[in-house]
């Protein structure tokens, strides 16, 4: 088997989807737009966890005057996040057309430092002016809140472009003994890296391993201005490095395609696919914390730890956050070993994963413990990319539009989270809700065996 570094360590050249090669680039400069691409990855991942790990304790500060819709309200952090990818995966993909993949990698971390920017202010606002609040029926929820719920659509159509720009770019960068699945898992590790920092980040750093009830909105300040800094920082360093474009996967500016994008059936299911995939990673990545907390509350459920928190490195993290943690590691793990599975196909994987979370999930629901919740994330670790690679095979020139509207599936994580939230509300308890992940795996599993088979290419 054929390990990650040795992998890294072939030669780089990047090919006219799907069989022609282009071979004029140097090879170094194209290993280098490969790995550079792990920037814009890592960024990603560490932020989309971020902010559903804030959920927890913004419960609990921003949501104090907010009754029996308390788990409602938190998700909207979630669904205003990715409600930006359907309203804003078509801007990535004009944007690439006219810009390059270079100008809009970096018009996107742009906007990422403005939507950073709304979360300090969110703080700020409310820090300063502590009785704006607006009243909802017997519900009472601070402007700073909606700031906050503002920044959070902004910062996710900056993961919107990002993500138009890098899932083609690692697509079409041809390793020699790969495949492009084993591509995204390999791009994939670097932002599962940060997805597993996250909530350590969020719930050690952030709020000292304070308790949820302790939480204080002030101390979202320096982190969210710092992250400004950090990014600023990083769109200096990428507009000294040379990411080329990639030949075939693009229209050029001003060309008219012949075909619609939506006549490409594989395509077209492969978006409602990544609906449901994107819907219940999000499910569990952001919503395991809050039925860990209820369990807590309910059955003493870390009881046999002796605590409610861990101690590691001389910093106190909850038990909640090291469940959102072991999930989002299990993705790395399962990425770093998907880099190495060159001969398996996608649609093989995919059939695989799906029916081990789907048994996972129902053990957990059955047994009615989180737990279990977090070793599915090893099994959706290499969901995107099979997904995506299916989703634009054969597609040549329509990659790049195909991209963006692949993007459009990925207010999943809006919507299945917050109808989990309401279900949760509606049951009394996280429970039962579970039962939407299941529904979600098996469409996927769906998409695997019938949905993804190729009826109509680029050229026919």
């Amino acid at each position: 088997m054929r390990m990650l570094p040795n992998i890294l360590s072939e030669s780089f050249t990047c090919y006219l989807i799907p069989n022609t090669y282009d071979t004029t680039g140097k090879t170094d400069q194209l290993l280098r737009s490969f790995s550079d691409h792990g920037i814009p990855f890592f960024i990603v991942g560490f932020l989309t966890t971020a902010n559903t790990q804030f959920q927890g304790p913004l419960k609990e500060a921003f949501l104090e005057g907010v009754g029996d819709l308390k788990n409602t309200f938190a998700t909207l952090i979630t669904f205003s996040w990715f409600l930006a990818y359907p309203l804003t995966g078509g801007i990535g993909s004009a944007w690439t057309t006219t810009y390059g993949y270079k100008g809009t990698l970096i018009r996107s971390l742009f906007i990422m430092i403005a939507g950073l920017g709304l979360f300090f202010l969110s703080s700020l606002f409310t820090v300063r002016f502590p009785d704006a609040n607006l009243h909802i029926g017997s519900n009472i929820v601070p402007i700073g809140f909606f700031i906050f719920l503002l920044g959070s659509f902004v910062v996710g159509a900056s993961a919107t472009i990002l993500q138009v720009v890098i899932n083609p770019y690692l697509t079409a960068c041809y390793v020699k003994g790969t495949q492009p699945v084993q591509r995204l898992a390999i791009g994939g590790s670097a932002n599962s890296i940060g997805t597993t920092i996250a909530p350590f980040f969020v719930t050690g750093i952030v709020f000292g391993g304070l308790a949820m009830e302790e939480v204080q909105v002030s101390q979202l300040m320096i982190p969210f201005f710092s992250l400004m800094v950090i990014i600023s920082l990083i769109v200096m360093i990428l507009f000294r490095l040379s990411l080329p474009d990639i030949q075939g996967t693009k229209a050029e500016a001003g060309e008219k395609l012949e075909k619609s994008i939506w006549s490409f059936s594989h395509l077209k299911l492969g978006v409602i696919a990544i609906f449901f995939y994107v819907g219940v990673e999000v499910c569990i990545g952001a919503n395991i914390n809050l039925y860990a907390i209820e369990q807590e509350n309910l059955h003493g459920a870390f009881s046999f730890l002796g605590n409610d928190s861990l101690s590691l490195f001389g910093i106190n993290f909850a038990i909640p956050a090291l469940m959102a943690t072991l999930y989002w590691g299990g993705m790395l793990i399962g990425r770093l070993v998907g880099s190495s599975l060159s001969r398996i196909s996608p649609r093989v994987q995919l059939m695989v994963t799906t029916v081990s979370a789907t048994l996972l999930t129902l053990l957990a629901i059955l047994f009615n413990n989180p737990w279990l919740l977090t070793a599915v994330g090893l099994f959706h670790s290499i969901m995107w990319g099979a997904i995506f690679t299916l989703s634009v095979n054969q597609l040549g020139k329509y990659t790049s539009i195909a991209a963006g509207v692949f993007m459009i599936g990925v207010v999943g994580g809006a919507i299945l989270p917050l109808l989990q939230g309401v279900i949760a509300d509606l049951l009394g308890g996280w429970r039962w809700s579970w039962g939407i992940v299941i529904f979600g795996e098996l469409f996927m599993l769906y998409y695997a065996l019938v949905g993804s088979r190729v009826k109509q290419t680029a050229e026919a």
